[in-house]
């Protein structure tokens, strides 16, 4: 199988999730940021997944693997709409102000408007629907998870969620507006940015949060008892990082049930993706090969055990429904054989990290002279430190080793691996904001394993060094980075 066409060209990205730029939306900034990319010669943009989060804010457990997450909604670009004529949006939350802005669509939008509200409405019913009630529901119990809601809703009893639909129909339909916007506003950043010539890099968790409404719409899919509890969920094994392995705590896929559906909700699933996006990095992808299977009632990964997974059939399903995959497989940690032929039988690009090359001896796969065309090429990763900390925290012979495999150089930190990412072979090299900014560790964007202060870094436009872009552009011309379409 031949890989996806934004493959063709050697290209460079840049790592930056929404929340990261300074006003954390999908306003003035986000497109301040794509302009700042053509300048430097950047052609993808690679942020994280897109979803409403929980309380933790992670972007890898969300409340749906389909919906926008309103907190990237940008209130002037609601004010701006023709239909809003009242600039003071009242509220505090988000949803407060979405509650606003909807009684001024209801009074003010045109006949086109409402067509183009009940036609997104109508075309993303297969989970905006279950989306909705999900959310309603969740509020009105305190922000329980589903499966500790009231049996009647718990359970999904159609007599339960019909009495409350009708109970509630006008707070649903303000949230079918939420995603509306959301949508509306992220197809006008899209758009803005393929004019750029900068493509859309996304992420899609392969697991979804328990309490999710996917996972409570289709709980037959999931190892769920009747109860909707988890008889099994996800984690990795112990290794050389953790003694216990690490238990990640969400449900499992009854994959025999998907295969029963032949797959139709991984073919809605990946078509939301690629609507939002150009090109899909797929997380802990060995997953589709074989999961680490821990029983629910343990506590750690410890006594959990490989469990097949078809990933060869669901492939074989997404490229017949979409022909190419313009996939990126996430192969990070101990990978088998058998999970790099599967990645490969499909043409998905592998990673690689240059923070993990060094310190070891010439057969470790991270090096640059051990990487290979279908790869991506990352300084750091989100769940890195940043280039600067990384390098401020390596011990004295990781250090040296660094500096004798990469040669005399004057070049200081970070730009010395900036450098060495985009010389790479690799067709696409990534590099995180931070790393440009040349920032230090306390701006990390995550530190796995831990519960407080993750994902909530955002830089500041004065941060820029000067003469970034230029220095950028110069490097991407000389290592054949720069596209010409």
């Amino acid at each position: 199988m031949k890989q996806a066409h934004i493959f063709d060209n050697r290209r460079t990205g840049v790592l930056l999730h929404i929340t990261s730029l300074p006003s954390g939306n999908l306003g003035a900034d986000a497109y301040r940021f794509i302009d700042f990319l053509q300048q430097a010669g950047v052609t993808v943009w690679q942020m994280l997944p897109l979803g409403p989060t929980h309380e933790d804010g992670s972007p890898y457990q969300c409340l749906s693997a389909h919906a926008g997450n309103n907190k990237l909604l940008c209130i002037d670009s609601i004010k701006a709409k023709p239909w809003c004529r009242n600039e003071d949006l009242a509220g505090k939350k988000v949803f407060t102000i979405v509650v606003n802005a909807y009684k001024q669509f209801v009074e003010h939008a045109t006949e086109a408007d409402w067509t183009a509200f009940n036609e997104f409405c109508q075309l993303q019913a297969f989970w905006l629907e279950d989306y909705v009630l999900y959310r309603e529901i969740r509020n009105l119990n305190h922000a329980m998870p589903w499966f500790e809601w009231p049996e009647p809703l718990r359970d999904r009893q159609p007599a339960a969620l019909k009495e409350l639909a009708e109970q509630r129909t006008e707070s649903l339909t303000i949230r079918r507006f939420e995603q509306f916007l959301f949508f509306q506003q992220w197809q006008n950043l899209k758009t803005y940015a393929n004019q750029h010539q900068i493509k859309l890099f996304g992420d899609m968790p392969i697991f979804v949060a328990h309490d999710s409404a996917d996972v409570w719409a289709a709980p037959e899919l999931f190892t769920l008892d009747a109860t909707g509890q988890a008889t099994k969920v996800t984690g990795v094994p112990p290794d050389y990082f953790s003694a216990t392995g690490q238990r990640w705590g969400n449900p499992l896929y009854d994959w025999q049930a998907h295969i029963k559906e032949d797959f139709s909700w991984w073919l809605k699933r990946l078509a939301t993706q690629l609507d939002l996006f150009d090109l899909i990095r797929i997380d802990h992808f060995r997953g589709f090969e074989a999961c680490w299977e821990i029983p629910a009632s343990c506590e750690t990964a410890m006594e959990g055990e490989w469990g097949k997974a078809p990933g060869e059939a669901l492939f074989k399903k997404l490229v017949s429904e979409f022909g190419e995959l313009p996939l990126v497989a996430e192969d990070l940690g101990i990978i088998t054989a058998e999970v790099t032929a599967l990645r490969e039988q499909f043409a998905m690009p592998g990673m690689k990290i240059l923070q993990f090359a060094f310190g070891g001896d010439a057969d470790n796969p991270y090096l640059p002279h051990k990487h290979c065309n279908d790869s991506i090429t990352y300084t750091g990763t989100h769940d890195n430190n940043t280039s600067l900390g990384w390098y401020d925290e390596i011990d004295e012979a990781t250090r040296q080793h660094l500096h004798q495999y990469i040669g005399p150089s004057e070049e200081a930190m970070p730009w010395l691996l900036i450098r060495v990412a985009l010389k790479s072979v690799s067709q696409l090299a990534v590099i995180p904001m931070q790393d440009l900014l040349e920032l230090g560790g306390e701006h990390r964007m995550n530190v796995p394993g831990t519960m407080e202060g993750n994902w909530k870094w955002q830089f500041e436009w004065t941060m820029l060094p000067e003469g970034c872009a230029e220095k950028l552009r110069q490097l991407n011309q000389i290592y054949g980075r720069i596209i010409y379409e």
